[in-house]
């Protein structure tokens, strides 16, 4: 018998009926999407959710929110700050050329 092929990143969710936690929020899809992927490049399944969902329960919120398992919840959020707190590459690329203009 054939071995299972792994879900693609996609199909990967939680279950709906497991206890979900939100671990981020964003006003920007974009952001949202590259937290997503930073998740699933580290195996937590994830489920990202408009918050305009949700305006029955918290009226003015908007934007897009990110759920995990209960159990992920910490990993996934330990995941996130980290990636928070590492320079960008923006960052790393500045131009020297700059840093003479602003001396001169």
């Amino acid at each position: 018998m054939a071995a299972q092929p792994n879900p693609k990143p996609e199909e990967r969710r939680p279950d709906p009926n497991e206890k979900l936690v939100k671990v981020f929020d964003s006003e920007q899809e974009s952001e949202a999407l590259v937290v997503k992927g930073l998740l699933d490049s580290a195996n937590i399944d994830s489920d990202l959710a408009s918050a305009s969902l949700l305006q029955d329960a918290f009226p003015g919120l908007g934007g897009m929110i990110i759920l995990v398992r209960e159990e992920d919840a910490e990993k996934a959020r330990n995941l996130i700050e980290d990636s928070r707190r590492q320079p960008t590459a923006s960052d790393d690329a500045a131009d020297p050329a700059d840093d003479d203009e602003t001396q001169a």
